[in-house]
C-alpha cells in the first residue's frame, strides 16, 4: 500500500514505440554499432550523450556503481579517464572487470558492454590530459578523490595551493591519474517497443575475435 505522502510510483508508465530494431540494422562489429548509437544521440541533442555508469565489484563481491563519461572508444574497447587512488581505481586493482551502461531515453536506447579492464598507457593518458580545460587539470590534483574531507574550503585551499604551484606553467599529468579501457566482450543493445516487448540483441566474442550476435528475450 502506498502511503498519502509518497508518490505512486507504481502508475508512472512509459509506453516506448519511437523504432524496433532488427538483426539486419546491425553492423558486424559492436564498437562501430555502438559509435552509431553515439552518434544518433549526439545528433537528437541529447543531454550528456557519452555518460555511462561504470559497475564494478570488489574481490569479495560488494557491488559499487557511478556514472563517468566515454572519453574514447575503438576496436579495443571503452576508454574513460579517472584517478587510479579512487574507489573505483582501487577496485578495479583487485577485481579488473567491468560493466558500463549507456541510457539514451530521448532515443529509448540502452547499450550495456561487459569486459576485462586494463590501464591504458602513460602516453594515452598524458595526452589526453593536454585536452582538458585548464581548471580541469588544476582540479585533478586539488583532489584526493574518494577521500574524506573535512569540508568544502580544505578542497578550496588544495586548489589554491595547486595554483600557487604552477602559476602560469604548463599543468602535467598527475602520476596517479590516467585511463582506463573496457574491453568490449559482451554488448548488449536495447531498443524500447510497446508493451514491454523490447527488442534486445547481443554481441559475444568468439575464440577467434569474431562475435557471435544473438536476439535476448525482452
Amino acid at each position: 500500500m502506498t502511503r498519502p505522502d509518497l508518490l505512486d510510483l507504481a502508475t508512472i508508465r512509459t509506453e516506448y514505440a519511437r523504432a524496433g530494431l532488427t538483426e539486419g540494422d546491425l553492423d558486424p562489429s559492436p564498437f562501430r554499432q555502438l559509435d552509431r548509437w553515439l552518434r544518433d544521440a549526439v545528433d537528437a541533442g541529447h543531454p550528456e550523450p557519452t555518460a555511462m555508469t561504470l559497475a564494478t565489484a570488489s574481490r569479495e563481491g560488494e557491488p559499487s556503481a557511478r556514472v563517468v563519461l566515454l572519453k574514447g572508444i575503438d576496436p579495443s574497447g571503452l576508454v574513460f579517464y579517472t584517478s587510479y587512488e579512487s574507489d573505483k581505481g582501487r577496485i578495479l586493482a583487485d577485481n579488473p572487470r567491468a560493466c558500463a551502461v549507456f541510457h539514451w531515453v530521448l532515443l529509448e536506447r540502452q547499450v550495456r558492454v561487459t569486459g576485462a579492464v586494463t590501464e591504458v598507457t602513460r602516453e594515452e593518458s598524458e595526452a589526453y590530459f593536454r585536452t582538458r580545460p585548464r581548471e580541469s587539470q588544476l582540479g585533478a590534483w586539488a583532489s584526493r578523490q574518494s577521500a574524506v574531507l573535512k569540508d568544502r574550503r580544505e578542497l578550496e585551499a588544495r586548489l589554491a595551493d595547486v595554483r600557487a604551484r604552477f602559476g602560469e606553467g604548463e599543468v602535467p599529468c598527475p602520476p596517479r591519474w590516467g585511463g582506463y579501457r573496457l574491453a568490449i566482450e559482451r554488448l548488449e543493445l536495447w531498443q524500447g517497443r510497446p508493451s514491454r516487448l523490447h527488442d534486445r540483441l547481443r554481441y559475444t566474442r568468439q575464440d577467434d575475435a569474431s562475435f557471435r550476435i544473438e536476439r535476448l528475450s525482452p
